[in-house]
């Protein structure tokens, strides 16, 4: 009986992270954009300090670098899952740094829950400026196609797109498959951008160093940093 074991060590992952991530500017926009949810988990740890909600700003950072890892390692539908979690964390926190009650109940009551749209529907109730803002750059609508798409692929209701191999022993690299992923990722990053821009900027952004500012406002066209009322100073 072929073990668990013998299959993985019997797959060449040292060339499928070389041949994936030696393909075009792959690793320099996984990185850029990894780079950037850094600087944003950095200055929200800041900015935030002592709020128990940062526990998702930790889960967003960890699970962004486990999408750009899973990519270089050819398994591309864990890839998405991950993209998946680094936005909803992202989602969660927007939301639950301002409800500690329901944070707790969280943690202590496993029939709790509040989905997306609940939370996307009080951000344009109850948050200043989201509903301009976001309407300025298109952010709901992106961000519920894509989190759309991103859950087909998840709940497996698009078998195999995502697929070029029957066999786990056969994992290796698949140029469609890591556009797709790739793509996945890079979006789900932007729309994390977006998002921090639209909801926890408004209240925590002059709290941020000069220098972050800079860095997450770098190449953003004007009209969208008078949109979203960001200074660099």
């Amino acid at each position: 009986m072929t073990t668990l074991q013998t299959i993985l060590t019997g797959i060449d992952w040292t060339a499928n992270i070389q041949t994936s991530l030696g393909s075009g500017t792959t690793v320099a926009d996984i990185d850029r954009a990894a780079y950037r949810i850094a600087v944003w988990s950095m200055q929200l740890e800041q900015a935030d300090s002592g709020n128990p909600a940062l526990c998702f700003v930790r889960e967003m950072q960890h699970s962004i670098q486990h999408s750009g890892a899973l990519i270089g390692l050819c398994l591309y539908k864990p890839s998405a899952a991950s993209s998946r979690t680094f936005v909803e964390s992202c989602i969660y926190y927007t939301y639950f740094r301002t409800h500690p009650e329901e944070l707790a109940t969280l943690v202590s009551d496993a029939k709790y829950h509040v989905g997306k749209a609940e939370i996307i529907e009080y951000h344009k109730l109850h948050t200043s400026e989201f509903k301009a803002r976001q309407e300025a750059i298109g952010l709901v609508g992106r961000l519920d196609s894509w989190y759309s798409r991103t859950s087909a692929v998840v709940h497996g209701q698009v078998p195999g797109t995502w697929n070029t191999h029957s066999e786990l022993a056969q994992t290796s690299y698949s140029k469609d498959v890591q556009k797709l992923a790739l793509a996945t990722f890079l979006e789900g990053a932007v729309i994390v951008d977006d998002l921090l821009l639209c909801t926890v900027a408004t209240r925590l952004w002059k709290g941020f160093a000069p220098e972050a500012k800079t860095l997450l406002t770098k190449g953003m066209p004007a009209a969208k940093r008078q949109a979203l009322s960001l200074d660099t100073k």
